[in-house]
């Protein structure tokens, strides 16, 4: 069992992206397993068997970037908060809806998605991932994320290689 008294906002596991700009300033609370967001250990939560949970707190007009899972299905429930703009594409088709308090959508493998809050009060929401330890998403080619992300991974194995 994972109470909500001994989880904390976990400001920090996506920080590098707002880093790159503060409008993808989010927080992830793990319950069930690490999720997507790049964490590897949480003593702290439920070992996943074969999806993981989490919930996200998105800021007034800050937004989770366009990004794609390769490996899994997500699932997103809108707990509190209103205006919350999906993004979808698939094959360069592009959507949008609009998800409001008690939403939820299902966007399987291998669809971008992107969240932005356009209400004045921060919204919560549930994510569920479908399986036990997913793979990092990616993003499209020209998107700042995948640039920053990339630059990253190249310091790093530079690093490693000087080690």
């Amino acid at each position: 069992m994972a109470r909500r008294s001994t989880r904390s906002y976990d400001w920090n596991a996506l920080g590098w992206q707002a880093d790159v700009d503060p409008v993808y300033r989010r927080a992830q609370t793990r319950y069930i397993g690490t999720g997507a967001a790049g964490v590897q250990h949480d003593t702290n939560v439920i070992p996943a068997e074969n999806f993981t949970f989490s919930t996200m707190i998105l800021p007034a007009g800050c937004e989770g970037p366009l990004h794609v899972h390769d490996d899994v299905e997500e699932v997103f429930f809108i707990l509190k908060g209103n205006n919350i703009r999906l993004f979808i594409e698939l094959d360069g088709e592009k959507t949008e809806l609009v998800l409001n308090e008690r939403d939820v959508i299902s966007v399987p493998p291998n669809v971008y998605r992107g969240l932005k809050n356009e209400s004045q009060e921060e919204a919560l929401m549930c994510v569920m991932l479908g399986v036990n330890r997913p793979r990092l998403p990616d993003y499209p080619e020209d998107h700042p994320i995948k640039v920053a992300r990339d630059k990253r991974r190249a310091e790093r194995a530079k690093n490693n290689n000087a080690a």
